[in-house]
């Protein structure tokens, strides 16, 4: 009966994520929040699928969190960490004794008494991990100067838990008698308490451990199993490491999170850093997400509606507290033209370790029944808004800002009839830049990425900051008089809006375009823009001719091999763009036909002798030598 319960429960999880996420997606509301959706569906308060066993779930799906950073440590390299201090302990630590100190005065003046409202202060500073690492990974921000400034505070909260854990216990004993105290925190930390010198020493030497292990012994074993062959021992090798490493860290009181964050790290220049990384992020995946929907199903609606205006106002002002103090410190630490309120927003929710932190606080008979209830409810409630408010800070807070930073901050442009304007600087368009340059051609370019322009001033490239969808830019960019737009920038959308006025307003002006897909091709050609690259096309196709050539082709070969190709590729979009407008059902089943056409091409070419003379790409003239020679 049990095992059946737990497989009705493991279906029911499962099946709500399959078909809440991929509609949350769809909309563009992000994975977090489906999975936060479908736990509110599967919940005790709307379909009841699930009951109380929600909390218990979440804690084993914490473990995720654990998995999360171990993979974070292994993508940062020891100097990037410690060229981060300053963002780490400057505004890390400003964030949670600022956040702390006004939270707990707010506390007070709600009439708590001190010694509660120090607690929650210290409880409602720190902020999800889960939530915000997901996202910062979903949208591409961990490199965004707000995504690692917002990684930093993350990893100084959890190095924060610690003490916090320490202070719970000594705040029990200034209100009630809390006899409980010591015994309660053997219970969480799993060690009688020690003296803090003994303390310090053991947390010293489990480090240093961790150290040694990975930088020494890990190469060994992990060469001695992989020599094996046996994947499934390498995946029970990695989850053995991560699983034990938490648990050390756990039982001599420290973040099991922080403990597997620096074994990533020492492990970041390990030759099976990639291996261990591809290893452990299913398992990080699944177990994250089951955290989420445990988020959304332990949402006690119940006494949200026995007390909602309380709740709400709790919920906004914890927010909104957390959203200044963050945004003044974005701008103390210079972050600016937007990012400070990207970085805001990602961190003005609470954390997962709020849950465990009050828990431990009820048990220390810091906190009643009821206040440890709403807390709860509001850290919960505050986690699930989280997305929502990313949502608004990309729909209606960044175009607000780009306006007017457009206005105020975007670079003079200084009057040159430059005759080619490039939008973009990126990686794509970096490499179109300096061939232009090279060969002598002015070109005047634009980037909207503040970051970027910055970097690359440094190289000597002189570009300016600015959107390139405001008219205005381009006005003062000289597309009047310029001869060539090349549009090499990352937006794919914003570069098809920039297309079609350019294409209405000067279609004397030549354009020249970075597609994604052949789909964004095709939308080019709508708007009659036919000068398209797909981004990753020919560098694909260059990687395809080596691979012919290490199979044992001849280089000569391999590269006709691959120009019949590419030729091929560009007459058939012309006519799959055709069936594209016109029905999908045909474009589906042309492009089945082409593929085909191309690989009997390809073989006819590779079965019969074709000289050096001949047009590699010439399809009809392989086709007719292929017939004759079939005719003898």
């Amino acid at each position: 009966m049990h095992n059946q319960d737990f497989f009705l429960n493991a279906l029911i999880y499962l099946g709500a994520s399959v078909i809440s996420v991929p509609i949350a997606k769809k909309l563009g509301l992000g994975s977090v929040l489906g999975y936060l959706l479908a736990g509110i569906l599967i919940g005790p308060f709307v379909l009841g699928l699930v009951g109380t066993e929600a909390g218990e779930v979440m804690h084993f799906a914490e473990f995720g969190v654990v998995l999360m950073l171990f993979i974070i440590g292994l993508e940062l390299e020891p100097a990037l960490l410690w060229k981060m201090r300053r963002s780490i302990f400057g505004l890390g630590g400003m964030q949670v004794i600022i956040t702390a100190v006004i939270i707990g005065l707010m506390a007070s003046f709600l009439n708590f008494q001190i010694h509660r409202a120090i607690a929650i202060g210290l409880i409602l500073a720190l902020s999800s991990t889960a939530i915000v690492l997901q996202t910062l990974s979903e949208k591409g921000l961990m490199r965004n100067i707000a995504g690692r400034s917002a990684f930093s505070v993350l990893l100084f909260q959890d190095m924060a838990v610690i003490p916090i854990l320490a202070v719970i216990p000594l705040l029990a004993t200034l209100g009630l008698p809390a006899n409980l105290s010591e015994s309660a925190l053997n219970n969480i930390t799993g060690v009688p308490a020690l003296p803090g010198w003994l303390q310090l020493l053991i947390i010293i030497g489990a480090m240093t451990t961790i150290v040694i292990i990975g930088r020494f012994a890990a190469q060994h074993i992990f060469r001695l199993v992989a020599e094996t062959g046996l994947h499934e021992v390498f995946v029970a090798l990695a989850l053995l490491l991560v699983i034990g490493i938490a648990l050390a860290m756990d039982a001599i009181g420290l973040s099991p999170a922080l403990g597997t964050f620096i074994a990533g790290v020492v492990l970041a220049d390990s030759e099976y850093r990639h291996e261990l990384e591809t290893t452990i992020d299913p398992f990080k995946g699944l177990l994250l997400g089951l955290f989420f929907i445990s988020v959304g199903a332990s949402i006690n609606f119940q006494l949200f509606v026995s007390k909602p205006l309380i709740i709400i106002q709790f919920v906004v002002l914890l927010i909104l507290i957390k959203f200044i103090v963050l945004l003044i410190l974005g701008r103390v630490f210079k972050l600016k033209k937007g990012y400070e309120f990207l970085f805001a927003f990602l961190l003005a929710q609470s954390s997962e370790f709020s849950f465990v932190l009050i828990s431990f606080s009820k048990q220390n008979q810091l906190f009643d029944e009821e206040t440890a209830s709403i807390l709860l409810l509001i850290v919960t409630l505050s986690m699930a808004i989280s997305p929502l408010l990313l949502i608004f800070n990309d729909k209606m807070v960044s175009p607000i800002l780009a306006r007017w930073q457009n206005k105020l901050e975007y670079d003079e442009i200084e009057e040159e009839e430059n005759p080619v304007i490039l939008a973009g600087f990126g990686r794509f368009g970096l490499a179109i830049g300096r061939i232009l340059l090279a060969n002598g051609f002015k070109v005047t370019i634009l980037d909207s990425n503040p970051s970027n322009v910055e970097t690359l001033r440094k190289y000597g490239f002189k570009l300016y900051y600015g959107d390139v969808t405001r008219p205005q830019l381009l006005e003062k960019a000289g597309i009047k008089n310029a001869r060539m737009l090349i549009l090499s920038m990352a937006e794919h959308d914003n570069a098809l809006k920039v297309a079609k006025y350019v294409r209405e307003k000067y279609p004397e002006v030549k354009i020249l375009a970075r597609a994604r897909d052949i789909f964004h091709t095709f939308e080019y050609y709508t708007i009659n823009v036919k000068s398209v690259r797909r981004e990753m096309f020919d560098s694909a196709s260059e990687l395809g001719e080596q691979a012919l050539a290490e199979l044992g082709y001849s280089k000569y070969e391999a590269y006709r091999a691959t120009r019949t190709f590419k030729h091929h590729e560009e007459q058939i979009t012309q006519e799959l763009y055709k069936h594209w407008l016109e029905d999908s059902g045909k474009f589906i089943q042309e492009t089945r036909r082409f593929s085909e056409q191309v690989s009997d091409t390809l073989q006819a070419e590779k079965n019969y002798s074709i000289h050096d003379t001949d047009c590699a790409w010439d399809v009809d003239s392989i086709k007719e030598e292929a017939r004759s020679e079939s005719n003898k």
